[in-house]
């Protein structure tokens, strides 16, 4: 895609106007909004809080995603939302019942948590002043697109599982979700085309509240919708439509710290990876401009500040850059849209729990395409660049990380979880690399050790 035409159609808000630039955001919003609020429930579930904690979650989504764009000039259309790959390190301090740890309440345990991501910000400062020192192009010398390509397409089927569970939920629904996001996007015209997502999503809930009030339930029996919590905010009065998010401040201990700073590791490849799928989604090298340095600070700060108050740390959300693609509109203005819409919503409960009532199966069946087309956006970044596959060295690299990447996450029938990645013992303490973690490092290390670096891309 040549500049002028990306130009041309990033510019949202100036050549679309304000009201359906607006109605962007809402699309991203949306589209963010499933996987978002699943880790405070996670989290709920974990330490056995009194509250799922949304309203914080979404303020920090909103934050960060702002703060993230200040520290980038504006320049990345990226979307900071929660992240996963902490699940594991809050799980081991969940379990934590000697020491300090012994009788604490599941709250106080997830303040000692936070403070170890708090600390693991300082991860992110440090590699952003040895990008700025030693330079970009030395650092992402190592991450050339026989890397970042297989990795960008595992982040999409690293996610796949989490679409079909949740799509199973209710087949019917998901598949209506689909269909409309499917015709949208290549039949519909103007507005139509370019908010697939939003209406997939609008159309599939109303079909959802039809068949609700006609007294249809999923297959497994359970009510497709759930209005519990809402009812239950909407009958406090005022302050179920208006409150401020019922923060926390995070505590601080060798043990927690030893246990969440190092998958920092893990998190800052991941941003890596999505920087380069946003990179080529938009058709624009964002490590050089604005600079991976920029990036690194933004993300570590922003899960810093978010976990210091008692909220989740965060990461650049896949489904926003499908959105990117789906949409072809790349105006970061619109993603800061999507982080106005979130910060409002974080003050009103009732909203909130009414867009968290969209069912999971109206949520798989949008992911099946915003995790596909992660994958798909990895292969065109090596079809691009002209990666040549006829050459063994090429091969093994990312036979390898795709192996890596889904062979170290399955799923234990016996133990009824996901096993993600491997856990080993530091200094005491329990650290877990997530199976993308893993394939990072390996198909780095591989690149840099197997000889025939100069001729690594094959151009006509």
């Amino acid at each position: 895609m040549s500049e002028s035409n990306i130009s041309g159609i990033r510019d949202a808000v100036k050549e679309l106007g304000w009201p359906k630039s607006l109605l962007l955001g809402f699309q991203h919003m949306f589209a963010m909004f499933g996987a978002t609020i699943l880790v405070p429930f996670i989290l709920f579930k974990t330490f056995g809080l009194k509250e799922v904690p949304i309203q914080v979650t979404l303020f920090f989504a909103g934050i960060n995603t702002l703060f993230f764009h200040l520290c980038t000039k504006c320049k990345v259309p990226a979307f900071l939302g929660s992240s996963f790959a902490y699940l594991g390190g809050f799980a081991s301090v969940a379990s934590l019942n000697t020491g300090v740890y012994a009788g604490l309440s599941g709250e106080e345990k997830l303040a000692y948590a936070c403070g170890g991501i708090v600390v693991a910000g300082a991860l992110y400062l440090i590699l952003a002043l040895i990008v700025k020192f030693v330079g970009m192009k030395r650092v992402v010398s190592f991450l050339p697109p026989v890397v970042t390509g297989p990795i960008i397409i595992l982040i999409g089927l690293s996610l796949a599982p989490s679409a079909v569970q949740n799509a199973a939920t209710n087949w019917y629904l998901a598949a209506i979700a689909l269909a409309i996001i499917i015709v949208c996007n290549i039949w519909g015209k103007g507005m139509i085309k370019i908010l697939p997502i939003l209406l997939g999503v609008v159309g599939s809930y109303l079909i959802a509240l039809i068949c609700h009030y006609c007294g249809l339930t999923n297959p497994n029996g359970e009510a497709i919708l759930d209005f519990k919590l809402a009812s239950q905010y909407a009958s406090q009065g005022i302050s179920g439509f208006v409150s401020l998010p019922k923060f926390s401040l995070a505590k601080f201990d060798i043990q927690s710290i030893m246990i969440m700073a190092p998958i920092a590791i893990a998190t800052i490849i991941e941003l890596i990876g999505n920087i380069s799928s946003i990179s080529a989604t938009i058709g624009k090298n964002l490590f050089e401009d604005p600079g991976l340095e920029r990036e690194l600070l933004g993300d570590g700060i922003a899960s810093s500040i978010s976990c210091f108050f008692g909220g989740p740390p965060c990461t650049t959300y896949g489904e926003n850059t499908s959105v990117l693609e789906l949409s072809k509109v790349y105006d970061s203005r619109v993603v800061r849209f999507a982080a106005c819409y979130a910060l409002l919503l974080s003050f009103c409960p009732v909203i909130a729990q009414l867009i968290g009532s969209i069912p999971a199966s109206i949520i798989g069946g949008v992911s099946f395409i915003l995790y596909g087309m992660i994958s798909a956006i990895g292969i065109r970044n090596l079809v691009e660049n002209r990666v040549d596959f006829t050459n063994s060295r090429n091969l093994i690299i990312a036979a390898l990380i795709l192996v890596t990447g889904l062979g170290f996450k399955f799923w234990n029938v016996q133990g009824n979880q996901c096993i993600d990645g491997i856990t080993f013992n530091l200094f005491g303490s329990q650290i877990t690399l997530t199976a993308l973690a893993l394939a990072s490092i390996v198909g780095v290390v591989a690149n840099a050790i197997l000889p025939g670096k100069e001729n690594i891309v094959q151009k006509k």
